[in-house]
């Protein structure tokens, strides 16, 4: 049986709304409540021995795309993240759940504020089942560092996607 990824804050395909947007304190012009969505996921492989979630989007105008979250270390026995998860302050992650470097320059998460007048950005979250307890990653690591690591240590992917436009 497959992995499944699903969220009580929006569906695949729809339109993210303003809770999940980046806030006006980053300083890109946008005014959401930059919270992380809330995400469950079920059914993960044999052999899952923590997760990480990644939220990407491919279509910034970055020629790499751009990194918005990224949480490692989240226990197996783990089965969802709440709305809120990806606020370092809030301590909302489980366990030993370890938030690295986005490409905002710092860990946690950061919602979607792509330009204004842009074509619909998609927003991919990825959870990955991976083969190792903890990834050999501080909260300064890049997500270029993590993704290596994961595509050597993941046994299974799932991903679900939300937009958003300007």
């Amino acid at each position: 049986m497959a992995m499944k990824l699903s969220s009580e804050s929006f569906r695949e395909g729809e339109m993210l709304k303003m809770d999940h947007v980046l806030s006006k304190a980053y300083g890109f012009g946008c005014e959401g409540g930059n919270l992380s969505p809330q995400l469950g996921w079920s059914d993960a492989p044999a052999g899952t021995q923590s997760f990480a979630v990644t939220c990407f989007d491919p279509d910034a105008p970055t020629g790499s795309g751009f990194w918005h979250w990224v949480v490692v270390n989240i226990p197996a026995n783990v089965t969802a993240l709440p709305l809120g998860a990806g606020d370092p302050a809030a301590g909302r992650l489980p366990g030993s759940a370890l938030q690295v470097r986005t490409d905002f320059g710092k860990p946690g998460y950061g919602g979607p504020c792509p330009p204004e007048g842009a074509n619909i950005h998609r927003y991919v979250f990825t959870l990955h089942a991976v083969d190792l307890k903890v990834l050999p990653v501080t909260a300064d690591t890049s997500a270029a560092v993590v993704g290596f690591y994961l595509h050597f240590h993941t046994l299974e992917k799932t991903s679900l996607i939300g937009l958003y436009r300007r």
